[in-house]
Formats: C-alpha cells, structure tokens, sequence
C-alpha cells in the first residue's frame, strides 16, 4: 500500500474551505491510480511519488493547483495539459476553483500510468548542453607584462583554457583601474611562481 504522509492531512485541514474537496478529491484519484504511491512534502507543496516525483498539488487563496512532474513527456492527445515544465508548480491545468475543472478521473489516472511508466524505465530527459563561454581576449596591459617576464610567460602557456580564463575574469571583474592593476600584478607574481588563481583552495 502507499504510504500517507500526515503533513498532507494537515496541509489539507488549513486550505481554505473551496480548496478542501479539490485537495481531498485529487488525492483520492491518484491513490486510486497506483497503491504503490508514496505521500511527501516538498517546497511546502503535498507531492506524490514513484521511483521519482509523479505529481503535485497546492491550493492557493483563490485557486488550487495540480501538476505532473515533466508534463511535456506526457502524451496528451485530447490537450488538456497548459503551461511548461518551469510553470508546473502552478498547475498543469491552470486554475482550480471547483473540482469540475479537473479532467475526468479516468484522464487524470492516465496521466498517473503514464509518469509511474516513465520513472520505472528510469530514462531520464536529456540535459540542455550549457551555452558555451564567449572567449575573453587577452588584455594588452597583461599581454605586454607577461612578455617581458620569459618565466611567467612560459608557466603560463602551460595553463589549461580554464585556468587561463579564471585569471581573464579576475580582471574583467574588477570595480576600478586600481584594483584591476593590482590583480594583474598579483597574478604576474603567482604566474611566475607556477600557480593558478585558485591555487589556494587546491
């Protein structure tokens, strides 16, 4: 059987009035779906679980709300999922005000099927490739002072890309002239003794 989680049954008895059935009602249903779904809290909203998070519901002061984990994966012939995966939070079905805005019982278990199906398989979405750092370009201040000193010049080629990049955005970063001059001094002296920016906390 599913485990229920007493923080839901407080959650549920400090909504207001209009937002206890629809709270009590979707519970229901998704119990009715699987007995193997679990109860949690998270973020402070009542969330049911299968191998991973399955859905979520909320009530609001006005509304309530009722979203699966992932909806985009979910497939949806009939349209009855709004809004993206960043808006979930808010309710795959946009505002809740009375349990007939909800999609019939047996709709909403298919849904249910579908995200127990997909955490079982254990596939998980592809992560985004982060968007590539534009190159900082050496500054010709640093550029000439490096040159004039064979050692530093030398350690300095031996830098990975990132360890070259992290001394960039240190003088990028600087607030004033003064300070960017006394970073690009302090880096010469660790440069030229071989160590990277960071080098402290390595």
């Amino acid at each position: 059987m599913g485990h229920f989680d007493e923080r839901i049954d407080a959650y549920i008895a400090k909504s207001a009035d209009f937002a206890k059935p629809i709270l009590i009602h979707i519970r229901q249903v998704v119990h009715q779906a699987s007995p193997l779904i679990n109860e949690t809290v998270k973020w402070g909203m009542p969330f049911f679980d299968y191998k991973g998070p399955i859905c979520m519901m909320a009530a609001f002061k006005q509304h309530c709300g009722f979203g699966f984990w992932k909806a985009s994966r979910l497939n949806d012939p009939e349209r009855l999922l709004q809004g993206s995966d960043e808006e979930a939070a808010a309710g795959s079905f946009g505002r809740i005000n009375k349990i007939e805005d909800l999609p019939s019982d047996e709709a909403l278990i298919g849904f249910i099927h579908q995200m127990i199906a997909l955490n079982e398989s254990g596939v998980k979405e592809a992560k985004k490739p982060s968007a590539p750092k534009p190159e900082l370009s050496m500054p010709a201040d640093f550029d000439k002072l490096l040159r004039e000193d064979l050692g530093a010049m030398g350690n300095y080629e031996k830098f990975s890309p990132s360890c070259k990049r992290e001394y960039l955005e240190w003088f990028a970063e600087a607030k004033s002239d003064a300070t960017r001059e006394k970073r690009i001094q302090q880096a010469l002296e660790w440069i030229a003794e071989g160590k990277t920016r960071n080098w402290k906390y390595k």
